[in-house]
């Protein structure tokens, strides 16, 4: 039957129809060529599917973990900004919901542009989310170490869902309202601090961009307020603007009195 099928009809039908072991078996002994090469490009895609699912299900141990000592809302927290010489330091809370899959999450800097902005889309839609935001003036009042801590529980008092368990990215945050976990590459070893670490991230590089609009010649939108060459050169000629951390190094060289 399917070798009256068009080599385009076949191909629909493998990118968008799900088939079963026999219908696929029956396209794998078809002897035209452009069919075998759709067959095989089907099961690569196959199998990458296959991985990257295990790899999901690995990254949910602490959330599985979570639930069986009874946390009911466990947010994953992470942050993005406490390197860079301007701009504020961001911080995401996430709660996945019990249907929540993401084929391909992993810690916002492994990702794409692309992936990144499609992914914080998805999460917004199918999670409870919050972020916080703590500007370069309170960085410098309290020092990024401090600052990245505030911007954390602020991100977990925007939630809508109180959370019960945290999973925190590498750090330990006082003053939270229930019990954490810190993780060791938390952003590449959960599911909920992956999905926080791009929301804080996406979320950033946006503001970031906003600022690049106000100050083009400091060319925010890619270096993000790291310490570029063009950045720093920027930084020599016109001196720092008010978002720039002063506390930062080659920043408060340049304040000009």
């Amino acid at each position: 039957m399917e070798q009256t099928k068009t080599i385009a009809e076949i191909k629909q039908l493998l990118e968008n129809t799900p088939l079963d072991n026999h219908e696929i078996e029956a396209f794998r002994m078809d002897k035209r060529k452009g069919v075998k090469k759709l067959v095989a490009q089907h099961e690569r895609k196959m199998v990458e599917k296959q991985r990257l699912r295990a790899m999901y299900k690995d990254m949910m141990h602490f959330e599985q973990l979570s639930a069986e000592r009874g946390k009911t809302h466990v947010a994953g927290l992470d942050e993005a900004g406490r390197g860079p010489l301007a701009g504020p330091v961001v911080a995401g809370a996430v709660i996945l919901s019990d249907h929540f899959y993401l084929e391909g999450i992993n810690d916002s800097k492994q990702l794409s542009l692309h992936k990144r902005e499609k992914y914080f889309d998805y999460i917004n839609r199918e999670a409870a989310v919050g972020i916080g935001i703590v500007s370069s003036e309170e960085i410098d009042q309290y020092n990024i170490y401090n600052a990245t801590k505030l911007a954390m529980r602020r991100a977990v008092n925007q939630l809508n869902i109180s959370p019960d368990h945290l999973l925190i990215d590498a750090m330990h945050v006082e003053n939270m309202p229930c019990s954490q976990q810190s993780i060791i590459k938390g952003d590449q070893r959960s599911v909920s601090v992956a999905a926080a670490s791009i929301i804080a991230k996406v979320t950033r590089d946006r503001l970031m961009k906003d600022l690049d609009g106000e100050y083009p010649q400091y060319d925010f939108q890619s270096n993000q307020g790291y310490g570029t060459k063009k950045h720093l050169q920027a930084l020599k000629n016109y001196g720092p603007i008010p978002q720039h951390r002063k506390t930062f190094s080659p920043v408060k060289e340049y304040i000009y009195s």
